[in-house]
């Protein structure tokens, strides 16, 4: 499963508008990504999908030395449970 990249989103599928997963994000100040949505489509779901979202945004966080505000509750909830995550973790 592949993980691309579009305008402020990360996505599975065949493109932005076409997917099958998502997660997006905006860019705050330049210092901070608002992880606002997560969407993995039911025929998807227990596949770790939605982690592998989360994850991706993650790594682009620490490569742009960034911070993630997760308002998107599963971002939150998986943040907040895996200590692994909280160096870009907002506080």
């Amino acid at each position: 499963m592949e993980i691309k990249q579009g305008t402020n989103k990360f996505y599975v599928g065949q493109s932005e508008d076409d997917f099958d997963a998502e997660i997006t994000y905006k860019d705050l100040d330049g210092k901070t990504l608002v992880v606002d949505h997560t969407f993995v489509d039911s025929s998807l779901r227990g596949q770790g999908i939605a982690r592998k979202l989360v994850d991706t945004v993650i790594d682009k966080a620490r490569s742009e030395n960034k911070v993630i505000d997760p308002v998107c509750p599963y971002v939150k909830d998986v943040m907040t449970k895996d200590q692994n995550t909280h160096d870009v973790l907002k506080n």
